[in-house]
């Protein structure tokens, strides 16, 4: 079983940051960030595979890190200089593979999922 669970969401302003906290059963894994925008399909954000080798979307502009640490197993998401069109729900999720897919980061591709945290900024 892998489990996955997300904290860290809140109400911030334009321009502040967030650090989004997934805990998880096993580090060993293709770790990735999503998230749904209100009213929006869910997009990919980044992922990081099991030698913390990273990969973002085009769509964060630099502006989000994604890094874990497998003595805590912990994966973040550290969101700076958050925007409006950042509010939506966040998700953790899992691909049971050492190695992430190339290409778009892909939902599909991803069977673990957390139950969310909701960033909104406003």
């Amino acid at each position: 079983h892998v489990q996955l669970v997300e904290s860290g969401g809140g109400s911030v302003q334009p321009g502040e940051s967030l650090r989004l906290t997934c805990t998880f059963s096993e580090t060993r894994y293709c770790m990735g960030w999503f998230r749904q925008p209100p009213g929006k399909d869910r997009e990919g954000v980044a992922v990081m595979d099991s030698l913390g080798r990273t990969r973002y979307a085009d769509s964060v502009n630099g502006r989000f890190t994604i890094s874990k640490d497998n003595a805590k197993s912990t994966l973040y998401l550290q969101l700076n200089r958050l925007e409006p069109e950042d509010t939506a729900m966040y998700y953790c999720a899992a691909d049971r593979r050492l190695y992430c897919r190339g290409g778009p980061i892909a939902q599909r591709d991803f069977g673990y999922w957390g139950q969310g945290t909701q960033v909104t900024v406003s």
